[in-house]
């Protein structure tokens, strides 16, 4: 099968297809960031990659060539007849919203040493998806998702910058989040108004936690009003615990969330 999205491109244009906004449908039609994508994912014939919302199937047909399986979930199928023409065999699409699925049932019967999850998310889904992904306790290896530009930069926002919250937290605690590739919005179809990035999420070891809810509560709650401090924020709880833990790192309860890394927020969740 010849991989190529500019034939994609002809066959929806052909087709007259109808792009839908309520799905965010903005496909990628350039080789040379497909080509990329693969590569940088290191993606080889002993992975089962999950991908999620391919479209018209420019990515798909790339990483059914790498892979050695690929397992595709599709909300929209007025795309079917093109999309199916351009997989291969090792390829399934599954016509169901990803979010309702149980990934594990859908997974358990495919052999593999490496599990990715590789999609173009559009930005009304993304943080639902990685969500669900964490919540659903599928051992990932890798992450890897072209996301809006201003999403992308708050997955991987470091502490004191604006783009930094609860979210960035979240995912640095389960994972090593990267910037992979800048994407310019001139290479999908229909053109967006925004450019991407794809964020690399790879799995680390878990920082010890003696409560895991009670830290996500306090994290959530920590940044629940942004331009409040500390104390104004988290008022409801043991804020003695917390100034001690805050002064060894030379801050008080005057501090904002934004300021505050990880290391941080666990110490205090310990000692509540």
């Amino acid at each position: 099968m010849e991989y190529s999205p500019n034939k994609i491109k002809e066959e929806l244009e052909k087709n007259e297809f109808n792009f839908k906004k309520k799905y965010g449908q903005n496909f990628i039609i350039d080789k040379n960031i497909i080509d990329n994508i693969a590569k940088k994912a290191s993606i080889d014939k002993e992975t089962l990659v999950i991908e999620i919302g391919p479209g018209a199937g420019a990515l798909t047909q790339k990483l059914g060539e790498e892979a050695k399986n690929v397992i595709a979930y599709e909300i929209d199928e007025s795309i079917k007849p093109i999309l199916e023409k351009n997989i291969h065999s090792n390829t399934k699409i599954i016509y169901k919203d990803f979010l309702k699925q149980n990934i594990k049932e859908d997974i358990k019967n495919y052999s593999y040493k490496k599990l990715y999850v590789i999609a173009n998310l559009p930005y009304y889904i993304t943080t639902p998806i990685i969500i669900k992904l964490i919540e659903d306790k599928i051992n990932i290896d890798k992450i890897v998702v072209m996301v809006q530009k201003e999403v992308g930069n708050r997955f991987k926002a470091k502490p004191n910058t604006k783009e930094y919250n609860s979210l960035s937290i979240f995912l640095n605690y389960y994972f090593n989040v990267n910037k992979i590739l800048d994407v310019s919005k001139n290479v999908f179809l229909p053109k967006p108004n925004v450019d991407s990035i794809v964020v690399e999420f790879t799995k680390k070891e878990k920082q010890k936690l003696k409560n895991e809810e009670l830290f996500f509560k306090l994290v959530r709650d920590s940044f629940k009003q942004k331009r409040k401090t500390i104390k104004n924020n988290l008022k409801n709880y043991d804020l003695e615990k917390i100034e001690e833990i805050l002064n060894k790192h030379n801050l008080d309860l005057n501090v904002r969330a934004e300021a505050l890394p990880i290391e941080i927020f666990i110490e205090i969740a310990n000692s509540l």
